[in-house]
């Protein structure tokens, strides 16, 4: 069967690359407000966990980003996260559940089933929440509450214009990057995060707005909070020996490992807390007491850890560190996100990512100060989100050390391989998954687009018939020239299961039915799944 349609009709309207309208403009220009909103709030929910922190831990006034530190009363260590977790915890019993969580998640579930609605309590709660969480000492990233903050910006922006529910979406979708993007300064890794994780598709219709709101927080981000990178290495190498790219395999094997480990216990966690015999808002408290104990062990595991992130990139961390925030970070961060508190999965990521990394460093051969952390880093993030060019493009971004770029990409990408091939949902989708929500993040060209009608109506005499009579009962129609995904759709529009195909002079020249549509989906699945063999060199030799 032919790709092309007989003649190469034209269709009704001009095919091409792209399906895109003038629409894609009007969400452009909606977006650029969004990303502005979504870098505030980012600026304002940093300022807010430093300030918490600061309050708590130091007991004075200040917003800047700090460590809760180890200088503390032991008490203080024990009972502040506690604290945190009941704070929590009744906020979202009383005020909405859907801050709980780490946010990345709950965007998605709202793309998935709520029409990209978000209820504006969200935007409110979600970042005073994980203000609560982190600054009392829990493990966790500020960038999953920004991705839920700024996607719920602009899902209430959207929702009081007249807009579709995709058109929605990809408002939501712009905050959420423009948030993550003002957050880091990583412009593009925001954008590839949206790309790989939230939008379900790569169009210009969703591509261009989303870019828009990112680059608009990026610009907006330099007077708030400065352009350089925010975990710079100054000292690398010309050019990264080739062993050291190979070796780069060891580390994301061990990354794809350590990942499937973190997600497992993060719901291993998760079903030890449904199985205890207390309402939910008390988990979050119970959770804040495993990050006390851990904090005892290790202090500098608790909180965002933007200094240890630094400290282990630029190659200064003892064996001390690099082995306790592996070990304890990892443990805490896993069983107290499984209590529902409210908290990112990132910069944990970048911290245990970086101290494996780090760990490993100690037997590798040295290629510059904070190499194989870097590479520890990308691998783990690569192995937890599934998405390995997102893991790459962060850890370039928040390092500028560019050369090391090809090591990478090798590290992220064995990571993803190992990981999609052992676990069927990644940390994000899984919570999804238990739900009762089935989500693909396959991307693949519908093969009804590659299809046109005319390749598969039926024109023998008594379809022409049909064709014929149910033009004049109903006059659902399309062209020889209209691709298939053009015709299910009118099938649809009509709830009927065939349609009728004229020529360019209106007369009826065939019927497509569900089973001829079902053709392309045939094709596609024997390109998939049939193996054969055309070319066979012991064969050839002998003709010759």
């Amino acid at each position: 069967m032919s790709h092309r349609a007989k003649g190469r009709p034209e269709a009704k309207q001009p095919l091409g690359d792209f399906n895109v309208s003038r629409r894609m403009l009007v969400i452009t220009a909606w977006a650029v407000p969004v990303g502005a909103l979504s870098a505030v709030a980012a600026y304002l929910l940093l300022h807010l966990i430093g300030l918490t922190t600061n309050l708590v831990f130091y007991q004075r006034w200040s917003t800047r980003m700090v460590a809760p530190g180890a200088d503390h009363p032991w008490w203080l260590v024990l009972t502040a996260p506690v604290v945190g977790g009941l704070v929590v915890g009744l906020m979202a019993r009383y005020g909405s559940e859907r801050i709980r969580g780490h946010g990345m998640p709950e965007a998605i579930e709202a793309i998935l089933t709520g029409g990209s609605k978000v209820d504006p309590k969200v935007a409110a709660l979600k970042p005073i929440s994980a203000a609560v969480s982190i600054g009392t000492g829990g493990p966790f990233g500020a960038e999953g509450p920004i991705i839920m903050t700024g996607g719920a910006i602009g899902s209430i922006l959207a929702q009081h214009v007249r807009l579709t529910a995709d058109e929605r979406k990809t408002l939501l979708v712009a905050g959420a990057a423009a948030g993550m993007a003002a957050t880091f300064n990583t412009p593009l890794a925001a954008v590839l995060l949206a790309v790989e994780l939230l939008l379900f598709e790569w169009r210009p219709r969703s591509l261009v707005p989303v870019t828009t709101a990112v680059v608009v927080a990026a610009l907006l981000r330099l007077p708030m909070l400065g352009s350089s990178a925010i975990f710079p290495i100054t000292h690398t190498v010309d050019q990264i020996p080739a062993t050291a790219t190979l070796l780069a395999t060891v580390v994301g094997a061990t990354g794809a490992v350590l990942a499937i480990a973190a997600t497992w216990l993060v719901y291993q966690a998760e079903d030890a807390f449904r199985r205890l015999p207390v309402h939910w808002m008390w988990w979050p408290a119970i959770g804040g007491a495993i990050i006390g104990v851990g904090g005892l062990i290790e202090p500098r595991a608790l909180g965002v850890g933007y200094d240890v992130i630094d400290t282990l990139l630029t190659g200064q961390a003892t064996v001390g560190l690099i082995i306790g925030i592996l070990i304890v970070k990892t443990l805490i961060w896993s069983l107290s996100l499984g209590s529902g508190t409210s908290g990112g999965v990132l910069a944990p990521m970048f911290m245990i990512g970086a101290a494996l990394g780090a760990a490993e460093g100690l037997g590798l051969p040295h290629v510059f100060p904070g190499f194989w952390a870097m590479l520890g880093l990308a691998a783990v993030v690569g192995g937890v989100m599934r998405s390995p060019l997102t893991g790459v493009i962060f850890t370039l971004e928040l390092t500028h050390a560019w050369v090391a770029l090809l090591p990478l990409l090798v590290a992220a990408g064995v990571s993803y391989a190992i990981s999609v091939l052992a676990l069927r949902r990644s940390v994000l989708t899984e919570k999804i998954a238990r739900r009762g929500l089935h989500l693909t993040r396959d991307y693949t060209t519908d093969p009804l687009e590659t299809f046109f009608a005319a390749d598969v109506m039926s024109t023998e005499p008594a379809a022409r018939a049909e064709a014929t009579r149910l033009l004049a009962a109903d006059g659902l129609s399309v062209t020889e020239g209209d691709t298939l995904r053009h015709v299910a759709y009118e099938c649809a529009r009509s709830a009927t299961d065939r349609a009728v195909v004229v020529a360019a002079d209106g007369t009826a020249v065939g019927v497509v039915t569900l089973a001829d549509l079902l053709q392309a989906r045939l094709h596609d699945l024997t390109e998939d799944t049939q193996r054969q063999r055309h070319l066979n060199l012991r064969r050839s030799a002998r003709d010759r």
